[in-house]
């Protein structure tokens, strides 16, 4: 039968399509990173999928982020992914959460209910806790490092934290972690060196340490990730 997912299927075959329809996942952030995660995990069959994100679209975020348009902006990031998803497989089970993650709000997840976590949010702490949440859980997590500043999609690699070079996000993450018995989790990184803004803009004389973006860093990062959480479900791990 051809549908939207026929052509997948022609790459994986029906039984490893049918593991990602029964699989559950949750995404933590849906910006410029998460937003083309869940894309991509749309487009592929996966079953559930549940978006952690309180933010709203701003227009600033049209440059990079898959669900920002002049006509999203002002709209909570999970509704605006929902649609995009609902619109793409109905029969997706979306939950949304409109919630910033801390380790505060940690126990409102319960981690043991998802095959697979995907970490997409900026916050050392949060990203610290979903890490911790998920280990104990059993469940694999993916994490995304630095992705601001970067100009090169190419420099983009899987790797393990405790491998990785070049970032300071992962550097603090690696920190961290050993702290709390954590050596390993796959990370998604890049090796280019950050560049420095070279330009005020109106948005920086308000927030401190806005990061330069571009459309084709962050998509690489979020596509990259999708591809290894697909890679993971369907191979069992």
């Amino acid at each position: 039968m051809i549908d939207q997912f026929s052509r997948f299927r022609l790459l994986v075959g029906d039984e490893a399509f049918q593991k990602l329809q029964k699989s559950r996942v949750a995404v933590f952030g849906v910006g410029g990173v998460g937003g083309y995660v869940v894309e991509a995990l749309a487009r592929s069959g996966i079953g559930a999928l549940d978006l952690v994100d309180d933010d709203t679209v701003s227009i600033s975020n049209i440059n990079r982020q898959i669900i920002a348009t002049l006509d999203t902006v002002g709209l909570f990031k999970v509704d605006v992914a929902e649609e995009r998803i609902k619109s793409i497989n109905p029969s997706c089970v979306v939950t949304k959460y409109k919630t910033f993650f801390l380790p505060e709000n940690a126990g409102e997840f319960d981690f043991s209910l998802f095959d697979y976590v995907i970490d997409a949010i900026d916050t050392v702490k949060g990203k610290i806790e979903i890490v911790c949440r998920s280990k104990d859980a059993g469940v694999p997590v993916i994490s995304s490092m630095g992705a601001g500043n970067k100009l090169d999609p190419a420099q983009f690699e899987v790797s393990d934290l405790s491998k990785t070079s070049c970032d300071p996000l992962a550097r603090v993450m690696r920190r961290e972690l050993r702290k709390r018995g954590i050596e390993h989790i796959k990370v998604v990184y890049s090796k280019e060196k950050a560049l420095k803004p070279k330009n005020i803009s109106d948005e920086t004389s308000v927030k401190r340490s806005i990061p330069g973006s571009a459309a084709f860093v962050p998509s690489a990062a979020g596509l990259i990730i999708a591809g290894e959480v697909i890679k993971d479900l369907m191979n069992g791990e």
